[in-house]
């Protein structure tokens, strides 16, 4: 039997799922579809499916949801936690970091290098959207890295 998550196995996953919570479904819909242009998918009067990267994820209404909840420092950066995101091919992170740029996003860290020289270097910016969850997008030179010690 292999291991749930050798980098074979989950470099070939399907799909992942992730549901979370929003205080305003208009909102989500204008940050999810509108600045990140993520497809939308099924909804319901208190639910939104997109398409995140070919993965699912979910908004669901809950009253009074936030999302900041706290950071860790993690190279010299307050890293939102709890967080999600993907990692991009390089030039698809650099065209995405320039349109946000662009558009005025309020990074909750800007597009940046961190460890940089080290294992596991990588270009990284946090966002946060509108209900407060933070979001994370980064990037390898090298994908290889992704799990460098």
């Amino acid at each position: 039997m292999r291991p749930a998550c050798d980098m074979h196995f989950c470099m070939s996953l399907r799909p992942f799922h992730l549901a979370f919570p929003v205080d305003d479904l208009d909102a989500a819909r204008a940050f999810y579809s509108g600045v990140l242009g993520c497809r939308e998918g099924r909804s319901a009067d208190t639910w939104i499916d997109f398409d995140f990267y070919g993965h699912q994820i979910v908004t669901h209404l809950v009253e009074n949801a936030r999302g900041d909840t706290g950071a860790n420092s993690v190279d010299g950066h307050g890293v939102p936690v709890p967080h999600f995101g993907i990692v991009l091919a390089m030039d698809d992170w650099r065209a995405l970091a320039e349109r946000l740029t662009d558009a005025g996003m309020d990074f909750a860290i800007p597009p940046t290098i961190r460890f940089k020289g080290k294992p596991g270097e990588q270009a990284t910016m946090f966002f946060r959207d509108p209900a407060g969850n933070a979001i994370e997008m980064k990037t390898f030179a090298d994908d290889a890295m992704l799990f460098a010690r």
